[in-house]
């Protein structure tokens, strides 16, 4: 007899694609009122599996039950009737359409024929309260800010009665306020009954909010355990192996902040800076940012969302205007508002929006690395295919791709795979001075600890690392400094051996004039 708690099966499930088995033999069940976590390194077939539930895939074998009947799930309808919602990593949202609007979305009440507009605001305005966001249902979806369309995704899956709702990374744009708020909602759907599937990359979320974990490596699940499971065994369930250290920076020498004058106009003054930021300025977004980064040496930014920090090295490389100040690499003013200048003097950006701005989704893996090469390789309106090709298959597995070959659309990449192409491009590049902007945000443990490695590969080599990340451990783990950003300037610097959690964010929440006279140390900036 089958349990009448169990909301959701999945037996024996596999599914391939041409010269890739994404699933092979995986089991999972899903009982009312859980939170059961789905674990896994990028490319392990998570996201397969969920599109199964959501009707985007069908399987090649095994079988699906809900409520113990074997089902077929053959599109979003189907999964829709058997009470099933997915809130994916990209919203699924029409920005131009107000928020009653899209959780309505094909499904708008009617009154002699003509949309009850009236109706579906009220039923709307209960949803949104039920979810404990203060929004009103006629504001435009493009008017509103990553945390609340979070929760008007929720509230759309509330309006389809949803019993199995399913979580894809939710928590990885929202700050730490933002993420308990989206916690108080799932404990109060769990006990409504719900039965919810959640997919995180971070570990400490887990014990604080799962009821089981079920971990999936290469396609296969390979165990189920408690929530409280170590974070050590998890890591060791997800990539077969143990990770002695989380955070494997390499530093040598790291620099103090008195040596990291930047005011200078002379490169021999800032040492053997590389990069050199004086004075930028762009009215109402950043004031007056200074710093230096050396070579073999990672330099963090931190503070809170809005801070200035990704408007900064966005105008660093060129991608955005500024009105005063100069950037200069070894020495060099680099032309501003000029991305070519940038990528000429050897500046490269690794930026947070991946998908939107770091790649061209329907070209293939070879094509995306090598983008920024392309004109160095074309002589006489002819393109070095083949040396374009040779180099791309050389970074690729250098990088470890996970992919059926270079002739793959980085579309169809995990997470991780398509944020080791954006950064490999950069390495073929021979780029002195690497910006990593959120590098690796929605990516699992195993393959942060590969990009940190090569982080300091990059560094042992020469080049310049400035990394922007709102993963306070991670930037603490791997700089050698941490420039701490508040209002739009900068509000401190730490060397590493004084950085801690409770200084940053002392810095970050303080009044940036005030911070930066108390943290300057004699001669600092």
């Amino acid at each position: 007899m089958s349990d009448p708690d169990e909301l959701l099966r999945i037996e024996g499930i596999r599914k391939t694609f041409p010269g890739v088995v994404a699933l092979d033999g995986v089991d999972f069940d899903l009982r009312r009122g859980e939170v059961h976590v789905l674990l896994g390194e990028n490319g392990a077939g998570k996201s397969t599996l969920i599109k199964m539930l959501s009707g985007a895939y069908t399987p090649d074998a095994g079988r699906i039950l809900a409520g113990g009947e074997e089902v077929r799930i053959h599109g979003a309808q189907d999964s829709e009737r058997l009470g099933i919602a997915t809130i994916y990593q990209e919203f699924n949202l029409v920005p131009d359409l107000t928020v009653a609007e899209n959780i309505f979305l094909g499904r708008q009440p009617r009154r002699f024929g003509m949309i009850d507009r009236k109706r579906m605001e009220a039923d709307a305005a209960e949803l949104l309260e039920r979810v404990g966001v203060s929004v009103s249902p006629r504001a435009r979806v493009r008017e509103l800010g990553i945390a609340r369309l979070q929760m008007v995704e929720i509230a759309k899956a509330l309006s389809l009665d949803a019993r199995v709702l399913i979580m894809d990374e939710p928590t990885a744009v929202l700050t730490t306020e933002e993420v308990e708020k989206l916690f108080a909602i799932v404990r109060r759907l769990r006990e409504d009954g719900v039965g919810v599937v959640f997919i995180t990359h971070h570990l400490e979320e887990i014990a604080a909010l799962g009821d089981r974990v079920t971990v999936i490596r290469d396609g296969k699940s390979v165990g189920q355990v408690p929530a409280s499971t170590s974070q050590d065994e998890l890591v060791r369930l997800m990539v077969g192996r143990s990770i002695e250290q989380q955070y494997p920076r390499e530093q040598g020498g790291s620099p103090s902040a008195s040596d990291s004058d930047s005011d200078s106009d002379s490169d021999s003054d800032s040492g053997d800076a590389l990069l050199v930021v004086e004075g930028l300025t762009r009215d109402g977004v950043f004031h007056d940012v200074s710093f230096a980064v050396r070579a073999g040496e990672v330099v963090g930014i931190a503070g809170l969302v809005g801070a200035g920090r990704t408007e900064v090295v966005r105008a660093v490389f060129g991608a955005d205007p500024y009105d005063k100040g100069a950037v200069r690499v070894g020495g060099s003013v680099v032309r501003k508002d000029d991305v070519n200048a940038a990528m000429a003097a050897g500046i490269g950006l690794v930026p947070e929006d991946r998908k939107g701005q770091g790649l061209v989704l329907d070209a293939s893996v070879e094509e995306n690395l090598g983008l920024v090469t392309l004109r160095g390789a074309t002589k006489g309106g002819f393109v070095d295919l083949k040396g374009q090709r040779e180099s791309a298959a050389r970074v690729a597995e250098r990088l470890g791709v996970r992919m059926a070959g270079l002739h793959q659309h980085v579309r169809t990449l995990s997470g991780g795979n398509q944020q080791k192409v954006v950064i490999g491009k950069w390495l073929l590049a021979n780029t002195k001075v690497l910006i990593l902007d959120e590098p690796t945000r929605g990516i699992d443990v195993g393959a942060k600890v590969e990009i940190y490695e090569l982080i300091n590969e990059l560094t042992a080599a020469g080049a310049a690392v400035l990394m922007i990340s709102s993963d306070l451990p991670e930037v603490l783990g791997m700089s050698d400094r941490v420039l701490v950003m508040a209002q739009g300037r900068i509000a401190g610097e730490l060397a590493a051996a004084e950085a801690t959690q409770d200084a940053v964010m002392a810095l970050a929440v303080s009044h940036p004039t005030t911070a930066a006279k108390e943290t300057e140390a004699p001669g600092g900036h």
